[in-house]
C-alpha cells in the first residue's frame, strides 16, 4: 500500500518541527525544572507559624545547594556541603503527614535541648528572669511571638547525631518537632535564604 505524497509530506514537516523545535524546549524545561530541584527554589509560607520574622502568603527563596548537591527530583546528596546549623530557617515534609513545613533549626546532634514555656534552652541554661521576646538561635538573635504562650514543653533530651530539633517562631502556633519529635539533617530541602516577597509591600530582599 502506498503512502499518499501529502500526508508523507506533512509527516515529514511535523517530525522536522519535532525535532528542530519541540525537542530543544523540552530538553530545556527539564533541565530548568533539575535545577529548580538541586540549586534554587522558593517557598509559600501557608501559614503564621514562623512570625514574625515569615507573614503568612511571603514568598521565600530557598537555596537548595545549602546542605549539599542534590541528586534532581530526590532528597539524596551527591555532596555533602554543610549540615544545618541553629538558627536556619529550613524548608522539609512533616515526620508526621508529609506537608511542606518551614520552620527554624533549634538545636543540633550532640546539645542537651529544652523548652519551657515556649523559651529554647540549651545545655541547661536557665528560663530568662524576664518576658523577653527576643531569643539568641546559635548565633542569631531572633524575636519570638508568645502572643499565644508558648505552647507544649519539650525534653530535656540530647539530640542524637545526624537529627535536628526545629521549632517555629510563633511558639503558641506552631506544630514542630515539639509533636512530630526529631528530623533527619538529609531531610531538609534546603535553607530559606530571604523573603523575596510580601502580601501588602510587594517585591523586596528580607534576609532571614
Amino acid at each position: 500500500m502506498h503512502t499518499d505524497p501529502v500526508i508523507a509530506s506533512r509527516q515529514r514537516r511535523v517530525l522536522g518541527w519535532l525535532r528542530r523545535e519541540a525537542l530543544p524546549l523540552l530538553v530545556l524545561v527539564l533541565l530548568l525544572t533539575a535545577a529548580r530541584s538541586s540549586l534554587a527554589n522558593h517557598y509559600h509560607v501557608p501559614s503564621g507559624s514562623m512570625q514574625p520574622a515569615l507573614q503568612p502568603g511571603d514568598r521565600v527563596v530557598v537555596d537548595m545547594r545549602a546542605y549539599g548537591w542534590r541528586l534532581p527530583f530526590t532528597t539524596h546528596d551527591l555532596v555533602t556541603v554543610a549540615d544545618p546549623a541553629p538558627g536556619d530557617v529550613v524548608v522539609f515534609d512533616s515526620p508526621a503527614d508529609g506537608t511542606r513545613l518551614i520552620k527554624r533549626v533549634a538545636a543540633v546532634g550532640g546539645q542537651q535541648v529544652e523548652v519551657r514555656g515556649g523559651r529554647l534552652l540549651v545545655e541547661g541554661q536557665r528560663p530568662p528572669e524576664h518576658a523577653s521576646a527576643a531569643e539568641h538561635v546559635g548565633s542569631r538573635r531572633i524575636t519570638l511571638d508568645l502572643a499565644h504562650g508558648g505552647g507544649a514543653d519539650f525534653g530535656p533530651v540530647r539530640v542524637p547525631e545526624g537529627e535536628v530539633l526545629v521549632l517555629g517562631d510563633h511558639r503558641g502556633a506552631s506544630f514542630d518537632g515539639r509533636y512530630f519529635g526529631l528530623v533527619p539533617v538529609d531531610a531538609f530541602y534546603g535553607r530559606a535564604v530571604a523573603v523575596y516577597h510580601r502580601r501588602g509591600d510587594g517585591f523586596g530582599w528580607r534576609r532571614l
